[in-house]
């Protein structure tokens, strides 16, 4: 990723490295020969706190972890470290802004166009208080950047914000990974281990792809939100959170509630607030401030000259329909960056998709939206297997998720 790294062997190393030099991350083990990763952790918290800091823990030491979140960590790698894992924990990192950094700085939520600027109102008006919030909009819009902002804005901010995609988790596991369990509970349970909920205690939880979770975990998920207790699985006992909430899903979530597949209790529950986050096609005003930004945080991972972007390109990009939004710029970027001649890139550098093929749906009555979405899901994933010799981890680069996210998608849209 063409980035500059320095290295610490104890606590006392890093605290002087820190002193001396701004870092845009700090990733570090849990265990050093004069303490542990979690006075790192604490110190960055007190004095760099526009830091981002990561930790390493033991495999299945999730109790570690949660320890690391709750001190202020933003995210964490179980070891052995898989290296598309790292790769998107930096990225994430790159992306982390600084006490002084407002919504303008984050890719997915740049732009003066009258609706950002409306949106980002919002998120400040809701930052200020701990009301649940439900953020709706596509897949790519910024969702997760949107929570992200409302929790480092607001009071919660020295709190952990746990963020949870409901779809990538299995169902039989649900309540243990939500809720934690106690020593003995089942089968492998070696230990006591403590959930999402406990982990986002005093902090935020963020629910994504909420509409995914199945009624029985619905059913628990509200009495947790309405009580603001949980009983871990094996448990006897209750015991107190204290979590904000906030759910996000890229589909309809009311349409979900009329067809019986939502709760709508937990829909009144979650949907305090709603927050729409507009698709790209409705504020193309934006994109060269997005290009911008976009390329800013490339050039910056990569230590690279910044190329310049020709207002053909930008002209091809303003008329292009996004129909993954900003996620999809960022990717075209990306690869326009990687495979550019010289230092300019062109309208043949984007490799955009026939608009035929990439507008959003409309007056499509022969198929549901879902089935199209589905279908057009399908064709990307395989065109990258296709194009990575059916390497996955590969494909997953290529397509700009995760591998876990990439595994989901497989097992949901029956890929084998």
């Amino acid at each position: 990723m063409g980035l500059r790294c320095d290295s610490a062997g104890s606590v006392a190393e890093a605290r002087t490295l820190l002193a001396n030099h701004d870092y845009q991350l700090c990733l570090t083990d849990m265990r050093l020969p004069d303490g542990e990763g979690l006075d790192i952790v604490r110190h960055i918290g007190e004095c760099h706190s526009q830091t981002p800091v990561a930790v390493i823990t033991a495999f299945g030491s999730t109790e570690n972890a949660v320890a690391a979140l709750k001190a202020g960590a933003f995210d964490y790698l179980a070891k052995p470290v898989a290296l598309d894992q790292l790769r998107t924990l930096v990225k994430s990192a790159l992306e982390v802004p600084g006490e002084k950094d407002t919504a303008t700085r984050i890719a997915g939520l740049v732009g003066d166009s009258a609706v950002m600027v409306q949106v980002k109102e919002t998120i400040a008006k809701l930052a200020r208080n701990l009301a649940p919030v439900y953020i709706s909009g596509e897949s790519g819009t910024g969702k997760e950047r949107a929570a992200r902002l409302m929790h480092g804005q607001g009071p919660r901010a020295g709190g952990a914000f746990v963020a949870v995609n409901c779809g990538a988790i299995p169902e039989n596991l649900m309540e243990s990974e939500f809720f934690g369990y106690r020593k003995g509970a089942f089968t492998g349970a070696e230990s006591d281990r403590d959930g999402f909920f406990q982990a986002a205690d005093s902090g935020t939880l963020f629910l994504d792809e909420v509409a995914d979770l199945p009624l029985a975990m619905q059913v628990k998920l509200l009495r947790a939100i309405q009580e603001k207790r949980v009983r871990k699985v094996g448990a006897t006992q209750e015991e107190a959170v204290d979590v904000r909430i906030i759910s996000a899903t890229h589909k309809d979530l009311r349409a979900c509630v009329d067809a019986g597949t939502f709760r709508q209790d937990l829909y009144y529950r979650l949907n305090v607030i709603e927050l729409r986050l507009p698709p790209l096609r409705e504020r193309q005003e934006d994109i060269p401030d997005l290009v911008e930004a976009v390329l800013s945080r490339i050039v910056a991972a990569a230590g690279s000259q910044r190329p310049r972007v020709t207002e053909a390109a930008l002209r091809a990009l303003q008329s292009y329909s996004f129909p993954g939004n900003v996620r999809e710029l960022e990717n075209i970027l990306e690869r326009a960056h990687a495979l550019c001649d010289g230092d300019v890139i062109d309208v043949d550098d984007l490799q955009l998709q026939p608009q035929g093929d990439s507008e959003p749906v409309v007056g499509r009555s022969e198929e549901s939206l879902d089935d199209y979405l589905n279908r057009v899901e399908r064709q990307a994933i395989l065109e990258a297997l296709q194009q990575t010799q059916n390497n996955r981890t590969a494909a997953a680069r290529v397509l700009g998720i995760t591998f876990r996210s990439l595994r989901y998608r497989l097992e949901r849209l029956g890929i084998e």
